[in-house]
């Protein structure tokens, strides 16, 4: 095989891994609040909400030392070791206890971080300048699959069910498991590069200003909040329940689309970066506006029973999954472009830029899940429409010095 092919197998191993191992975590982020308020146990107290807030917590901090595990397993380890605590944490809901919820929720944020410094370098070794965009988009689709495929074992598994019983919980956290688990042994295929680029000294301040804020509080909306805020509309029928599953295949339809098209096809398109990060951020904002209208104010925050209330106009299911489509093209959009100008820009250092974009990121989700147990759902999407058009403005910002770097480097080598 052509080294070009061993790298282009490389980012498709790497894709169906996490395709495996997040159809597994995403699909039980997506529920876990759910579930949580339907079990019959007493002496269960945790949130949903508080365990993701603890996960991306630790997750930002331990960005700090994931650089430095990486380059001392290598990246194929960092994320196999990885994927096991992430298997550890959607098992635990199995039998849960309150300790091991937040226990496992502090070693999935440690392993997190590890896992996407370690992506994140396995994709730039295995890309150059000209093939990071195309890379970047087959790896966003197949990680996007994810959601297409996991939800859709949750609407079949739990279709016309009103309350999540603990044999509902138990069939789906089990299967779950084996899911994650097939992921983590995919990266065992993964096989070196024939040529791999030694670190250089490439500064990685930009990062802080390039577009983390706005991605992370957008993944906490999509992936944990929306979900919920669906299951609680009870003037969304019996169903409302099972339309969790339908809403997160929606999303993931929406991502893939915007992997594939944006990604794959960059380069042949022409647009460049910035374009596609303004759509990216006008989908969101069409989401965010038709979300305010159709979805009652009280539903993040709403008992097992859901909410009655009615919100701008009568609650419409189509609406209701237009919106998640919405949210799934728009969070794409800005991946795919996020993914290709770190790759861009830190070719040569790639692993520490990935953990210092983590770390931003990662702190903003946080935020995000602290609050989304106490704010309004107005409240949440003015905050996603601010922070949103901020940092799309640094992105933009970011990019002319991209391509400004471009240039001159073009010219020296004249």
């Amino acid at each position: 095989m052509s080294p070009e092919g061993k790298k282009l197998l490389n980012i498709i191993i790497l894709g169906f891994g996490f395709m495996f191992m997040f159809t597994a975590f995403q699909t039980c982020g997506n529920i876990e609040q759910t579930v949580i308020k339907s079990f019959n146990s007493t002496e269960f107290h945790g949130s949903g909400y508080t365990s993701m807030a603890i996960i991306y917590g630790v997750f930002s901090a331990s960005n700090l030392i994931a650089p430095s595990v990486v380059a001392v397993i290598g990246p194929q380890l960092s994320m196999f070791f990885s994927g096991l605590l992430y298997s550890l944490y959607i098992a635990m809901f199995i039998y849960p206890y309150t300790w091991s919820f937040y226990t496992a929720s502090v070693l999935v944020g440690i392993a997190a971080a590890v896992l996407w410094t370690a992506q994140g370098n396995v994709l730039t070794i295995n890309s150059t300048d000209s093939t990071i965009g195309r890379n970047s988009g087959i790896f966003w689709a197949l990680l996007q699959f994810s959601l297409f495929f996991g939800n859709l074992y949750i609407y079949c598994a739990w279709h016309g069910h009103v309350h999540i019983t603990d044999k509902d919980r138990q069939t789906v956290f089990i299967s779950l498991t084996v899911i994650s688990l097939v992921g983590c042994f995919l990266f065992f295929l993964l096989r070196k590069p024939d040529s791999e680029c030694s670190s250089s000294a490439e500064a990685t301040e930009p990062l802080l200003r390039v577009q983390p804020r706005g991605s992370g509080l957008e993944l906490t909306f999509y992936s944990g909040v929306y979900g919920t805020c669906i299951g609680a509309m009870m003037r969304f029928g019996q169903d409302a329940k099972s339309l969790i599953g339908i809403s997160g295949i929606c999303i993931g339809v929406g991502e893939i689309l915007g992997g594939s098209v944006f990604g794959i096809l960059n380069k042949r398109i022409g647009f460049g970066r910035n374009p596609i990060v303004l759509l990216g951020f006008v989908t969101h904002i069409i989401a965010f506006y038709l979300i305010f209208l159709n979805i009652a104010s009280d539903a993040p925050l709403a008992p097992e029973e859901g909410t009655d209330l009615e919100a701008f106009i009568t609650p419409s299911v189509g609406v209701a999954l237009f919106c998640s489509f919405l949210l799934g093209l728009g969070d794409s959009c800005f991946n795919t472009q996020l993914l290709s100008i770190i790759g861009f820009m830190f070719h040569d250092n790639s692993a520490p830029a990935f953990a210092v974009f983590k770390f931003i990121q990662s702190i903003m989700a946080a935020l995000a899940f602290y609050y989304s147990n106490y704010l309004l759902l107005h409240w949440q999407l003015l905050i996603l429409v601010v922070v949103g058009f901020l940092g799309t403005i640094t992105f933009f910002k970011v990019e002319h010095m991209a391509s400004s770097s471009r240039r001159q480097s073009d010219y020296d080598s004249i």
